[in-house]
């Protein structure tokens, strides 16, 4: 009787073609992935599991469709009472995932009430985005899969293949680059989806503030005399063991102030999935909008689903997509929530493209004041991120010279920089004297694309 490895012995003298070595790299990705939904649904799925897997398929014909499920499940799943449940994820990912008009059970049989799949809540999503554009697709698979469509090539062409075939998700990591580089504003509604998905993944930290409280630790600047002495009563009250406490410390609060008038609302929708993510992945956030007058966008903010909290902050905004007044919205806020939010070293994002109707000396009188309120206070101007931006606006002009971070927030990547300058607050504060506000404005209106 011929063993299960025979066929693939037979095989080791010829050489693969590219697309074979690709193709077989696209599989172990796509199991990967498998893996990693098993693992989200509840179903231990560890490397071990998935190393025993790719061991597995060497043994079996993965073009029997039988073979190939009763293989994944032999290795994947450890507990007979989580079948049910690896069925459904089976069906769905190597069935429904790319083609959800039709949903096949293993054996064939075609299964049309959706309702009855239990996915995690990101794979909900996915589903829910991708049947809307089911007729589409992203730039991202289309990389990866260019290859697949090409027609017979020469000898040339195959070695050619043979240099770019590297990493298999070379194309994936090229269109992540330039979607991560391209201005929210042009943006199509698919790569909108996509840049919502790399915001939910991205992971925030803020810079640490000292407190006044003392912590124990091995190695301190002050000495703990209540554990000093409960430690050597035992040496007769001799000071022989010591022990040390160091300062403790805290994240600084996060204040967010956005803009949604009708001058940003190109930026409006997907800064406020900006700000939903930062609020969900630190503790102290407080995050308000503003148009003609400030509102409190907290409590929805702190929904789990994002597409359901900015449903609820457009619907508690009264002022959505209307006019400007910086100035106005700023002193709501320094009369009735500067003094609940901003203490204990608070950080406060301003977003906004500085177009303003108010009056100038309104502006410049509230963010003086926002400014001495704060440990740092930053700008981000989505208008910024053009190199030929002059801030020549009245509001932009009233509020520069009271800036201490002026930075553009039109890209991800604009994001990603603006992530590492949060984590690297340090307990120093920027200088605010005269002589430093009027040489950074001139830098701003003086500069050179």
């Amino acid at each position: 009787m011929q063993s299960p490895s025979q066929p693939n012995n037979k095989r080791q003298g010829i050489p693969l073609r590219p697309i074979d070595i690709e193709r077989g790299e696209r599989l172990l990705y796509r199991l990967t992935e498998f893996g990693r939904l098993l693992w989200e649904a509840g179903i231990n799925v560890g490397p071990r599991q998935m190393i025993d897997l790719a061991e597995t398929l060497s043994m079996i014909d993965i073009t029997k469709q039988d073979d190939f499920y009763y293989a994944l499940k032999c290795s994947l799943l450890t507990r007979h009472e989580q079948e049910a449940l690896f069925d459904q994820m089976y069906q769905y990912f190597w069935f429904v995932r790319d083609n959800p008009n039709q949903q096949k059970k293993p054996g064939g049989q075609v299964k049309n009430k959706q309702r009855e799949l239990r996915l995690p809540p990101s794979e909900r999503k996915r589903l829910a985005e991708h049947m809307n554009a089911k007729e589409q697709r992203k730039d991202i698979h289309r990389d990866t899969r260019q290859s697949e469509r090409k027609p017979n090539t020469t000898a040339r062409d195959r070695d050619e293949d043979d240099n770019d075939l590297g990493d298999p998700q070379s194309g994936a990591y090229s269109a992540i680059e330039r979607l991560r580089q391209k201005d929210f504003e042009n943006y199509s509604w698919e790569e909108v989806q996509e840049a919502k998905r790399l915001m939910a993944e991205m992971r925030w930290n803020l810079g640490m503030r000292p407190t006044r409280r003392k912590a124990p630790t091995q190695r301190g600047s002050y000495p703990d005399m209540r554990r000093i002495v409960r430690r050597n009563l035992k040496y007769g009250s001799e000071m022989i063991e010591l022990t040390w406490r160091e300062i403790k410390l805290k994240p600084r609060p996060l204040v967010i102030i956005c803009d949604i008038s009708g001058s940003m609302s190109l930026y409006s929708r997907l800064l406020l999935h900006f700000i939903h993510t930062i609020s969900n992945g630190l503790m102290n956030v407080e995050a308000f909008v503003f148009g003609t007058r400030l509102t409190r966008v907290t409590r929805q903010l702190k929904r789990r689903d994002v597409d359901e909290a900015v449903r609820d902050v457009s619907k508690s905004v009264q002022d959505w997509s209307g006019g400007t007044r910086i100035g106005d919205a700023l002193h709501y806020f320094n009369h009735h929530w500067a003094k609940r939010v901003l203490g204990r070293g608070a950080v406060v994002l301003i977003i906004s493209d500085g177009w303003d109707r108010g009056e100038a000396d309104t502006l410049k009188a509230e963010m003086d004041r926002l400014q001495h309120s704060c440990h740092r206070l930053i700008w981000l101007n989505p208008l910024l991120g053009s190199p030929d931006y002059r801030p020549l606006t009245i509001g932009m002009k009233a509020a520069l010279p009271y800036i201490d971070s002026f930075l553009p927030a039109h890209n991800l990547d604009s994001l990603i920089d603006l992530g590492n300058i949060l984590t690297n607050i340090d307990d120093s504060r920027p200088q605010r004297d005269a002589y430093n506000r009027r040489k950074a404005v001139e830098a701003w209106t003086n500069r050179k694309p």
